[in-house]
């Protein structure tokens, strides 16, 4: 079979722009695993003067934030996913359907809380004052649970199936809530699988709403203890890890490579998980596509 030279050209860039794509993290594993001293003195490179597992093994002396982050994390990922998925389908299905009364406002509501939003400040007043959801988890699950343009594109996937298959349900007696359950969301699997994908991992890289709303360390989420330690040399200093540096003074406690480490303890599962689900975001990209 004769090869193209513009399909070799067309895999040549796409080949570098892999390789450009996952540089920055190969750099990341390569500090994690240097010696302190070596990036002082050489600076940030992909092959150490001096290796070393100094960071990582800071990191698992005192894993007791780490395991509480990976708890807080991996529960409010499984809980707000289920939910967030059973509140969109449950608000996409009644807009997909043409002959609901209201459907037009409901649609038109939804669209409209894409574009405008009340601002932070509300938020924040709303969450602690009315609701009083500071400091629980109910603060990281609640505020993702109703995306906008998640219903839409939930709403474009319904849109396409048949009517005729919910007129034979109800011509056999079955009511709403039945129809709902047994036909649409077995055959929404496809839409459900791709926004489910989309809604866990940015519930797992949630840190925001933690830092708005939590205090209480029992509460922290990994991506924010990720966003600690990565922005604040103090806080290594000063948690349990400091304790197993030999109580370094603070000088020559490895920040550089600790927070390396700690990232790519942060992102290590997703690393493994998302190339087995690659194919359900590529899916993603036509799931409640309209036609032109």
């Amino acid at each position: 079979m004769k090869i193209k030279f513009a399909d070799i050209v067309i895999n040549l860039y796409f080949l570098i722009v892999c390789l450009l794509i996952a540089m920055p993290f190969v750099l990341v594993i390569a500090i994690s695993l240097s010696s302190e001293n070596s990036l002082h003195e050489f600076g940030y490179q992909f092959l150490s003067k001096e290796w070393s597992l100094e960071a990582y093994r800071i990191v698992f002396e005192k894993p007791e934030p780490l395991i509480r982050g990976y708890g807080v994390t991996i529960a409010i990922t499984v809980i707000g996913t289920v939910l967030s998925l059973f509140m969109t389908a449950l608000m996409a299905y009644p807009i997909s359907r043409s002959d609901f009364r209201y459907q037009r406002p409901l649609t038109f509501y939804v669209f409209f809380t894409m574009l405008f939003n009340g601002g932070l400040i509300p938020f924040y007043i709303l969450m602690t004052q009315y609701l009083h959801l500071k400091n629980t988890l109910a603060a990281l699950i609640i505020p993702a649970v109703m995306s906008p343009f998640n219903i839409m594109i939930m709403k474009g996937f319904l849109d396409k199936i048949s009517r005729e298959i919910i007129e034979s349900a109800k011509v056999d007696g079955a009511k709403e809530y039945r129809i709902f359950f047994i036909i649409i969301l077995p055959l929404s699997t496809p839409a459900l699988a791709t926004l489910g994908l989309f809604i866990a991992f940015g519930y797992w890289n949630e840190w925001f709403n933690a830092l708005l709303f939590i205090d209480n360390d029992k509460y922290v989420p990994l991506q924010l203890l990720l966003v600690r330690i990565l922005s604040q040399a103090e806080f290594l200093a000063n948690s349990p890890m400091a304790e197993v540096a030999d109580k370094l003074k603070f000088a020559q406690f490895p920040t550089l490579t600790v927070r390396m480490a700690m990232a790519i303890v942060a992102s290590g599962p997703m690393l493994v998980i998302f190339p087995f689900f690659q194919k359900y975001f590529v899916k993603g990209l036509t799931v409640g596509s309209l036609k032109g």
